[in-house]
């Protein structure tokens, strides 16, 4: 179990009534969250990844079937995962964002930084010997906003600013269907963490994410939803890069 997967099971365990999502009657794998015959765990590898990630995740989003959050845990070992609350902070979160090994990151728009607020745009400050933490806000676009806003221990904390027009993908538009966005170029948590990967120099990493979240996506359409408008070669595609890097 990764971080993200013992979140889920903390939050459900203090939940006082059962989380209702769409497909509810499916029988559920409890790690991927699939239905049991659509499982995806037994095709997830480890990445060798020199950056981590850190999961803000707004309340019942780590009950959500449909999270995206899970699937960066599910590749990169040093992924990190804490409740969100707007009157306490956990200290474990506060310690990690102050270690002197890691140089965080709040990816999130530019148009959102503060005053004096150090911007990077799709790239990094690599001078220092840190690794680079990502801070992911993970909700819905609402939610993350409120995060970023009344979170002031964030205050101060470099950002990046990723371009969705500027992808892996030369003609890149969103592929998430798996819930509705108020914009279309507004993107999932691991289709972003895809894009950090690559900003942060470590494409091989980014496309096999990127592929990872195909595969999730295909199944995941597949246990709830009448037409599949996801890949049936996703896992395929998957599948070839992870021979093709030796993973």
């Amino acid at each position: 179990m990764h971080a993200v997967n013992r979140l889920f099971q903390y939050r459900k365990s203090i939940s006082t009534t059962v989380y209702k999502s769409r497909g509810q009657r499916l029988i559920r794998c409890e790690l991927c969250h699939l239905a049991k015959e659509n499982c995806v765990c037994q095709l997830k590898v480890t990445l060798n990844s020199k950056v981590g990630f850190l999961l803000l995740m707004y309340d019942t989003e780590v009950l959500k079937p449909s999270n995206t959050g899970k699937l960066i845990a599910d590749l990169i070992p040093e992924t990190f995962a804490f409740l969100w609350s707007r009157t306490s902070v956990e200290q474990e979160l506060i310690d990690l964002i102050h270690d002197d090994n890691w140089q965080p990151y709040i990816v999130f728009p530019e148009e959102y930084a503060k005053e004096n607020q150090q911007v990077f745009n799709q790239e990094i400050d690599d001078k220092s010997n840190k690794k680079p933490l990502f801070i992911m806000l993970d909700g819905s676009w609402r939610e993350a906003k409120k995060i970023f806003r009344k979170s002031p221990y964030l205050n101060g904390l470099p950002i990046l600013s990723i371009d969705p027009q500027s992808f892996i993908h030369k003609d890149y538009l969103p592929k998430y269907q798996l819930r509705s966005s108020e914009k279309i170029n507004q993107l999932c948590t691991a289709e972003v963490a895809a894009q950090v990967l690559a900003v942060a120099g470590e494409p091989v990493n980014a496309k096999i994410l990127d592929s990872w979240f195909d595969v999730y996506s295909y199944q995941y359409q597949k246990s709830v939803c009448q037409t599949n408008k996801g890949d049936p070669q996703a896992q395929q595609r998957y599948e070839s890069l992870i021979q093709a890097y030796q993973y």
